[in-house]
C-alpha cells in the first residue's frame, strides 16, 4: 500500500497592516505614525481581547495567523467611527492629518492674546491676594474643563463630536443644546474677531506713529482707515482652506504672543515705578459700587481664559483609531500649550500690577507702557512690541473665525449637496470680514468689554463641560463625582450671572467712553 505523505501546513502570507484612512478628504489622508511599542496588557475588555494566546492555542497555524492579522487590523482601524460624508467638505474636518504639535500651536494661539494685557486692571480692583488667588483658581478650573472636553470628544463609541455645538446637542438635547451653546460660541468667535480688528487697527496706527514720527503727521490715516487696512489683511489670510492649513499661522501667533507678553512686563518692571503708586484696591464711593467693580474684575480674569469653544474643533483635525485615539496627542499638545499660557498670564498680571499698581489705565498694559514710558524706552523696542501685537491679532483672527466659516459652508453644502467652490468660499470669508469691520466701526468700545464678555461666555469654559460630563458619562447618582461636577457647573452659571451684571454696571458707569488705547 502506498504511504500517504504527511500533511503539510499551508503557509498563508500575512496580510499587511494597512492604515486605513477614516475618510477620503480633498486635502489628504491621515499622517503616518512612527512604529510604536506594543501596549501593555490591560484587564479592560476590547473588541479584540477575545483573540488571546489561550484562545488561539488549540487552533492550527493557518487559522491562527489569520486571526492574529485580523486582530492587528482591528486594533489599527479601531471602532469604525461613523463619519458624515459632508465633513470632508468643511474647513474644520476637511483635513484629518493633525498631530500634537498642531494642537499645541492652535491652543497657544487661541489661549494667549489681548485679553492677557488687561489682567493688571483686574488686580487694581482685587489687590494682591485676591488677584493671585482668583487667577490661580480660574487657571486650574479651566484646565480641568479642557481635559473634560478632550475626553468627551469620543465619549460614545462610533461617534466623534467634532464641534462644541454637537457635543452640547448630545448632552442637553438637540433643541436645548443649540439654545445654550450657539449664542456664546458665536459670540466668542465673532465678538473676539471684531475686538481683534479694533485692537489690531489701533496698534497699527500706534506702530506707524512710533516708526514714522513727526515726518508723517501731515496727512495720517484715521483710526477707521487703519481698521480697514487690518481687516483687508485678515481677509487675505483667511483664504487658507481649513484648520490644519493655518497651523503655521498659529505657530506665528503663539510665538509673537509669548514674545510680546514677555517684553511688555519686562519693559514695565525694568523702568522706575510712578512715585504715587499704591497697591491698595481702588476705592469706590459706595459698597454696591465696590461689589460691582469686583465682579467686573473677576469677569476680566475669566475672559483671560478663552479658547474652549475651539477645543473639539482642533481635536477633530486629528486621525483617531482604537489603537491611537485622538485624545492622546490632543491632551499632550494642550498640556504644552497651557504651560506656556500660564508662563505668560501670571507674569503679565503680577509684573504689570507691581509696575503700575492701581494707576493701571483701563486699557491695560500697552496703554500703561505707552503712557508712562513712551519717552524712556527706545522707540525701536516699542515699535517691535506693537508689531508683534499686530501679528498676533492677525493670527488669532483666523482660528477664531474658522468655526464661523465652517457654519457658513455647512449651511451651503447641506442645501446644495456639493462642496463649496473657491469663489463661494472666498465670498463667505470676505463677507464675514467686512461684517466684523462694520460692527467694530459701529461699536468702537467693544474691545473694552472684557468683563462683560467674560461673564457672558463663562459657561462655555467653566460650566457646560461639567454638565456635559454628568449627562454623557452618567456617574453614579449622589456619588462624589456626581456632586463635584454638578457643583462646579452651577457655580459657573452663578459666576456668569454675577460677572455679567458687574460688566454691565462698569459699562454704564463709564458712560461707554472706554477705549483700549489712550495714548497721551
Amino acid at each position: 500500500m502506498e504511504e500517504r505523505p504527511e500533511t503539510e501546513l499551508i503557509s498563508i502570507p500575512a496580510t499587511p497592516r494597512v492604515s486605513t484612512p477614516e475618510i477620503l478628504t480633498p486635502t489628504g489622508q491621515r499622517s503616518p505614525r512612527p512604529p510604536s511599542k506594543e501596549a501593555k496588557s490591560s484587564t479592560a475588555w476590547t473588541p479584540t481581547s477575545f483573540i488571546s494566546p489561550r484562545f488561539l492555542s488549540p487552533i492550527g497555524t493557518p487559522m491562527k495567523r489569520v486571526l492574529i492579522n485580523m486582530k492587528g487590523y482591528l486594533e489599527e482601524v479601531g471602532h469604525l467611527t461613523k463619519l458624515n460624508p459632508q465633513d470632508a467638505w468643511l474647513p474644520i474636518t476637511e483635513s484629518r492629518n493633525g498631530n500634537a504639535h498642531y494642537a499645541a500651536f492652535h491652543n497657544l494661539n487661541a489661549g494667549i492674546g489681548f485679553q492677557a494685557l488687561v489682567l493688571p486692571v483686574a488686580f487694581a480692583f482685587l489687590g494682591w491676594s485676591w488677584g493671585i488667588l482668583s487667577l490661580t483658581i480660574a487657571y486650574c478650573w479651566q484646565l480641568y474643563t479642557l481635559w473634560i472636553l478632550v475626553q468627551l470628544h469620543e465619549a460614545v463609541p462610533g461617534k466623534r463630536y467634532n464641534r462644541y455645538v454637537e457635543l452640547a446637542e448630545a448632552a442637553f438635547g438637540e433643541r436645548l443644546g443649540v439654545w445654550l451653546a450657539v449664542f456664546p460660541t458665536v459670540y466668542l468667535s465673532a465678538g473676539t474677531a471684531t475686538a481683534l480688528i479694533l485692537i489690531g487697527g489701533e496698534t497699527m496706527k500706534l506702530f506707524f506713529q512710533i516708526v514714522c514720527g513727526p515726518l508723517c503727521s501731515s496727512n495720517p490715516l484715521t483710526t477707521v482707515e487703519w481698521y480697514l487696512v487690518f481687516t483687508s489683511l485678515c481677509i487675505v489670510l483667511s483664504q487658507l482652506p481649513n484648520l490644519n492649513s493655518i497651523a503655521g499661522l498659529s505657530l506665528i501667533g503663539a510665538v509673537t504672543a509669548i514674545t510680546y507678553s514677555t517684553m511688555v512686563w519686562v519693559l514695565s518692571v525694568s523702568q522706575q515705578r510712578p512715585p504715587t503708586i499704591s497697591y491698595e484696591p481702588l476705592s469706590m464711593p459706595s459698597p454696591s459700587s465696590s461689589v460691582f467693580s469686583v465682579m467686573n474684575a473677576l469677569g476680566i480674569v475669566a475672559f483671560a481664559f478663552r479658547g474652549h469653544n475651539l477645543v473639539l474643533e482642533i481635536q477633530a483635525t486629528m486621525p483617531s483609531t482604537f489603537k491611537h485615539p485622538a485624545h492622546v496627542p490632543m491632551w499632550r499638545g494642550a498640556k504644552v500649550g497651557y504651560f506656556f499660557i500660564a508662563a505668560c498670564l501670571f507674569p503679565v498680571a503680577i509684573g504689570g500690577f507691581w509696575a503700575y499698581g492701581n494707576l493701571m489705565p483701563s486699557g491695560g498694559m500697552l496703554n500703561a507702557l505707552y503712557a508712562f514710558h513712551s519717552h524712556d524706552i527706545p522707540r525701536g523696542l516699542l515699535a517691535i512690541t506693537f508689531l508683534l501685537v499686530v501679528f498676533n491679532c492677525l493670527s488669532s483672527f483666523q482660528i477664531y473665525s474658522m468655526p464661523v466659516f465652517d457654519s457658513f459652508e455647512a449651511s451651503y453644502t447641506s442645501r446644495t449637496n456639493r462642496p463649496c467652490s473657491i469663489w463661494v468660499r472666498s465670498g463667505f470669508r470676505v463677507f464675514y470680514g467686512f461684517v466684523n469691520f462694520f460692527i467694530g466701526v459701529a461699536l468702537p468700545f467693544l474691545s473694552s468689554l472684557a468683563g462683560l464678555l467674560g461673564g457672558l461666555t463663562l459657561p462655555v469654559t467653566f460650566a457646560y463641560p461639567c454638565f456635559m460630563w454628568v449627562l454623557i458619562k452618567k456617574p453614579t447618582k449622589f456619588s462624589f463625582n456626581w456632586y463635584f461636577h454638578w457643583t462646579l457647573g452651577w457655580l459657573g452659571i452663578a459666576f456668569s450671572l454675577a460677572f455679567s451684571i458687574g460688566g454691565i454696571w462698569s459699562l454704564v458707569n463709564s458712560g461707554l467712553k472706554l477705549k483700549f488705547f489712550k495714548p497721551s
